[in-house]
């Protein structure tokens, strides 16, 4: 197995809410871009809450996120994994991202979304216990991966849309 690495976060000072995923997915690491899989929900669904569309080139996605007050990041920094799955991520070689200096950097996040079980847990574990002081909304949503196929499209889109949406801040 080889060591795989994260991307740095998307965000700017302003976010207020931090989505997090696990670890990019091969098809990610190959293009360099967070949820890069065609299948993966993820751009369509911010397509429809922060108009970060498919159809937009990569780096004005990003900014869509950042004027919508929305930070993109994964829990884990670095880890050993055979495949794309997080049911393949080897539990003993992970690493997690410095989230003390994220949030230190990033004052105004009040909520954080899961973007699926693999994140949440990974962050409960690896990196809550470090926070101490911090109060946020921890809140997990369903995974937009492929593989998650018990919820349709719609089904996602509205349990996301009712999350991040409905409970806004800005």
């Amino acid at each position: 197995m080889t060591r795989i690495r994260s991307f740095p976060p998307i965000a700017d000072e302003h976010a207020r809410i931090l989505i997090l995923g696990s670890m990019p997915g091969k098809e990610s690491l190959r293009a360099g871009q967070y949820y890069a899989h065609p299948r993966n929900a993820f751009w369509p669904i911010m397509g429809e809450l922060a108009g970060a569309s498919p159809a937009l080139p990569y780096e004005e996605r990003a900014l869509k996120l950042k004027q919508a007050g929305i930070a993109l990041w994964d829990v884990l920094a670095s880890c050993m994994r055979h495949g794309s799955l997080d049911a393949d991520i080897d539990p003993d070689s992970i690493h997690p991202n410095d989230f003390a200096a994220f949030f230190e950097a990033h004052p105004h996040i009040e909520r954080v979304y899961f973007n699926g079980t693999m994140a949440e847990q990974s962050f409960r574990k690896h990196v809550l216990p470090l926070l101490g002081h911090l109060t946020l909304r921890l809140e997990r949503l369903p995974s937009t991966s492929p593989a998650n196929a018990s919820l349709r499209f719609e089904q996602k889109l509205e349990i996301w849309k009712t999350a991040i949406l409905d409970n806004s801040v800005r």
